[in-house]
């Protein structure tokens, strides 16, 4: 297979929606108990194409479906933060483990860089270990260790904090 990464745009919205709905209903990728809708997602990219923030997709050529997604924003939304950034990485459960979610953090922090990012953060539920192995494999150090800050599904989840400093 043969796969490319572009910029988001509304049309692919609809694929977006379904992928992380799926980690939504089923996974800990995200915390959130609440599902996005396609108007949600759209306000998500005209807020970080506004902000000049990536939001990217890596698509299957062969069958011009969208595999997966990733993005990057702000840390946190105070000043002394701007040079920081956090980033979420996101595969179609149909293309796991295809080396997908590699190719989307290369071209992030890729990305990162040029636009002088100090450094890129990822926060991983600890059981995500997948998540924790590429992260490294990437250089990120894990600098914090949250215990029991999350809830999903019923369980307290615990927070890993990686980082990477790109300059």
């Amino acid at each position: 297979m043969t796969f490319s990464i572009r910029p988001a745009n509304s049309a692919d919205l609809g694929t977006i929606t379904r992928i992380y709905q799926h980690e939504v209903l089923h996974g800990f990728v995200t915390w959130n108990e609440q599902p996005y809708s396609i108007d949600d997602f759209q306000k998500k990219l005209t807020e970080f194409n506004s902000q000049n923030f990536p939001f990217f997709v890596i698509v299957d050529q062969e069958q011009q479906q969208i595999a997966g997604y990733a993005d990057y924003g702000s840390f946190r939304n105070f000043s002394g933060y701007r040079h920081t950034v956090e980033h979420s990485v996101y595969i179609d459960p149909a293309y796991a483990r295809q080396g997908l979610g590699s190719m989307l953090l290369a071209h992030l922090i890729q990305h990162a860089k040029m636009q002088d990012v100090h450094v890129m953060i990822a926060g991983i539920d600890h059981s995500n270990t997948s998540s924790i192995a590429l992260h490294e494999k990437f250089g990120f150090k894990q600098t914090g260790y949250m215990p029991e800050v999350g809830q999903k599904f019923g369980q307290w989840r615990d927070l890993v904090l990686m980082q990477l400093q790109l300059d």
